[in-house]
């Protein structure tokens, strides 16, 4: 694969290779965070020095449908030893699927020094890198954050019904099933409460992982992007973009690709996704 600063990438800094996290694992500046889907892998095994970073118990409020606060946000990065000058590097399993959602999330509170490690934690494993079960402990922060920030690239559904009537561009990343509406979720996972099957109207699909190479896990360049996004699709940069999924996990790596990798300077998650659309009455959907 070609080094990540020669694949045309509009913000490359926000990638970084193994061999830089390999590099870094001891600098003071940065923590390597690790963010899956599966809670059971972090403990079983982990690069030396990562803090874990649940997306179910850290990144989400407990008893509402909606993301920590700013305490919480503050808890959480003085818990694993951040400043708000500290750089957070995230990887994990599914692709970086989870890892792409905390960095989006720690974007809500407006800590970007943020990037992700090219390939994750299947990368890291198939180059044989060392990896360990002991948790590491920093020392307590003070991390003093802003409030919470949805505006520029969150997207609620009030946001989504505008974008319907004005026919803007709205990206379907799930597979093509459930777009179809044949499934109401993914190959063995749950149904999360959609009632119905299909996609928003006006919806574009593009499964979200067709932005990987499935040999090594990497990006793909940004002309092959292009070609996906742009070529068959119709994307254009100055387009105000709503990508969406099912929880906003999936659609949140999306967000990350058109963002930072294609430069798109409008472009906003929608986490609601389809189960919260798939179930509120009187929106359309199409089959």
């Amino acid at each position: 694969m070609t080094d990540i600063k020669e694949r045309g990438y509009a913000r490359p800094e926000v990638l970084v290779s193994t061999d830089w996290v390999a590099q870094h694992l001891s600098d003071p500046n940065v923590r390597i965070i690790e963010s899956n889907e599966d809670p059971l892998l972090y403990p079983a095994r982990h690069i030396a020095g990562a803090v874990e970073v649940d997306w179910t118990k850290d990144l989400n409020d407990q008893l509402r449908r909606d993301y920590l606060g700013k305490s919480g946000f503050e808890t959480l990065m003085s818990r694993i030893g951040c400043t708000r000058d500290t750089t957070v590097v995230f990887y994990g399993d599914k692709n970086n699927w989870w890892a792409c959602y905390a960095f989006w999330v720690f974007h809500l509170f407006g800590h970007t020094a943020a990037k992700v490690m090219d390939g994750g934690s299947l990368k890291w494993e198939k180059e044989g890198r060392p990896m360990t079960k002991e948790v590491p402990k920093y020392p307590a922060s003070k991390y003093v954050a802003p409030e919470r920030d949805d505006s520029r690239i969150r997207a609620y559904r009030n946001h989504v019904l505008s974008h319907v009537e004005g026919k803007k561009p709205l990206v379907d990343v799930r597979s093509p099933e459930e777009y179809a509406g044949t499934r109401l979720h993914m190959p063995d996972y749950p149904n999360e409460g959609a009632l119905r099957g299909g996609h928003i109207p006006g919806a574009a699909s593009i499964p979200w992982g067709r932005a990987i190479n499935p040999d090594d896990h990497t990006f793909k360049t940004a002309e092959e992007l292009r070609a996906i996004y742009e070529k068959e699709k119709g994307l254009k940069k100055d387009d105000d973009v709503v990508v969406y999924c099912r929880i906003g996990e999936r659609s949140s790596h999306t967000w990350f690709v058109l963002t930072y990798l294609l430069g798109y300077p409008k472009v906003r998650n929608y986490d609601g996704s389809w189960t919260e659309w798939g179930n509120l009455v009187g929106v359309p959907i199409e089959k």
